[in-house]
């Protein structure tokens, strides 16, 4: 028989234990514990989903749209005199792009060291706050240094936001609910595209005040400092202590991730942990596939609007151009969230889709010739489909790595070789190749080719791990029993890594 909130609050808690054993057990554990048991209905469930939806993904959605748009802000600036303005000359405006990634490699570490010990929401919140002000600071930069340091402190900042997120994904979502929900805020970046070159189209028209550059930064900088207000006021740190759930709603909520195998949260830091994950092929898999996956990011965000100009196209146009490679990016980021959410084990072949997609456009910007700029157009809007296949990726982390120490870890592994493809990928734009930037698109299709050849193998070694392990379980064929699936769920909440948790399956 299901108990009423009172009867939970009515549980005692377990007598304390060793400092050694506490830091095992999941900082949701006592929840999870007094929620055992209780019969929870299908229906029920899918009430505190949609509360948790509700809550959690206009957060995210808002979050992520503002620092696709704040990161981005160079590339929208940079069609109305910002580097006339800040004196850019050659390869300044590239480094520029590259000195934010600079920033952003800084941070992932102490970021998820950080987001470990300290509650999640509140430290993105503050991030959020901070990386508002630096953006509005920026038209008071005159110079590359001015700019540069800029650039670099705001990439700093902006490190939390990715890494947090995919935390966030497996403390709150189910391993099949990821996919979609983590879409659901990743398609911002279409949506960013789309309206971002909306936003620079109708800064294209102010006639009178400041420079047009310098309301690019100032809007979306004041949106951000708004945005970082509202994550420090309602998004909740954990699902055993949100307030916009009654007790009993918590314990379902905890109860509902428990399932994942991975524990919702442990503030402790496992050297064994990190060690593990040095020597985990996956966190190296996941470190070529991000790199090879962001070489082509650039010529999708900071200098989407210099290559659709040297197709031929005029300076509004190169802003309102950027719409329909917004529209496939946001379209395709949806569709892939729903498959992956409705046919299990299709993660890699979405992926693997998506990329192949990414390796036609960018094959077509190679070869065509530079007076076909409606066919390199199109080449550049195919191109849009890799956001799906990086997307997706991140569910790797959300839903096969178990082990906190271990998921924060491999996700700054991952964020780094981010960092490394978006160092790179500006430098291969060379002033002295425009307006055909043929270095910069090879550079798109090794980059494409690399990442498909990841997600093969990524595939191949998690499903042999898969299937070793249904060998060598009790029964010896897929799937687990009642008593081996209640064995894995307890050790995914004493922190346990996916490795040494035999119970554990990948999802592919």
């Amino acid at each position: 028989m299901a108990l009423n909130d009172k009867e939970i609050e009515e549980i005692r808690p377990s007598p304390p234990l060793s400092s050694a054993a506490s830091s095992n057990l999941d900082d949701a554990y006592e929840t999870y514990k007094q929620g055992e048991g209780v019969a929870i209905d299908p229906a029920e469930a899918k009430k505190v989903l949609r509360k948790i939806d509700m809550r959690i993904v206009p957060i995210l959605f808002f979050t992520y749209l503002l620092q696709y748009l704040d990161k981005n802000g160079i590339n929208y600036a940079s069609a109305y005199g910002l580097r006339t303005a800040t004196h850019l000359v050659g390869q300044d405006f590239s480094w520029l792009s590259s000195i934010f990634y600079f920033g952003y490699l800084l941070g992932q570490f102490p970021a998820g060291y950080l987001m470990q010990r300290l509650p999640v929401a509140k430290f993105l919140g503050f991030a959020t706050l901070g990386w508002g002000i630096i953006l509005m600071t920026t038209p008071a930069c005159v110079n590359f240094g001015g700019m540069a340091t800029n650039r670099f402190f705001l990439g700093l900042l902006e490190a939390t936001v990715n890494p947090g997120f995919v935390l966030i994904m497996s403390m709150w979502y189910t391993s099949a609910e990821q996919p979609l929900r983590l879409e659901s805020y990743y398609c911002t970046n279409g949506i960013a595209t789309m309206f971002g070159g909306l936003i620079g189209y109708a800064i294209g028209h102010i006639t009178t005040g400041l420079p047009k550059w310098m309301y690019v930064f100032l809007i979306f900088g004041s949106c951000s400092t708004a945005m970082g207000i509202v994550t420090l006021i309602l998004l909740p740190d954990l699902p055993s202590t949100a307030k916009f759930l009654t007790v009993r709603e918590r314990a379902i909520a905890v109860d509902r991730v428990a399932g994942n195998r991975q524990g919702v949260k442990n503030r402790h830091f496992k050297k064994h942990q990190a060690w593990q994950t040095l020597y985990d092929p996956k966190t190296w898999i996941l470190f070529i596939m991000a790199t090879g996956a962001q070489i082509p990011n650039s010529a999708l965000t900071s200098f989407a609007s210099i290559i659709i100009d040297s197709f031929g196209f005029d300076t509004l146009g190169s802003q309102y151009l950027q719409i329909p490679g917004g529209a496939v990016q946001f379209l395709s980021l949806l569709a892939g969230g729903f498959i992956c959410t409705h046919w299990p084990n299709s993660r890699c072949i979405t992926m693997t889709v998506a990329n192949l997609i990414c390796i036609l456009g960018a094959g077509l910007l190679v070869g065509l010739p530079q007076h076909s700029k409606w066919g390199r157009l199109v080449a550049l809007w195919l191109c849009y489909f890799q956001g799906l296949g990086f997307s997706i990726s991140l569910t790797i982390i959300s839903s096969n790595i178990a082990g906190y120490t271990k998921k924060q870890l491999t996700g700054a592994v991952l964020f780094t070789g981010y960092c490394v493809g978006n160092i790179i990928g500006p430098q291969t734009f060379k002033d002295s190749e425009k307006p055909g930037y043929h270095s910069a698109y090879i550079a798109m299709l090794i980059g494409y080719c690399i990442k498909l050849l990841m997600v093969l193998i990524l595939f191949a070694y998690m499903w042999s791990v898969n299937k070793k392990r249904d060998r060598d379980s009790a029964n010896g064929i897929q799937g687990l029993t009642e008593e081996e699936e209640k064995e894995a769920i307890e050790q995914g909440m004493h922190d346990v890594t996916e490795i040494d948790n035999k119970g554990f399956r990948y999802i592919l």
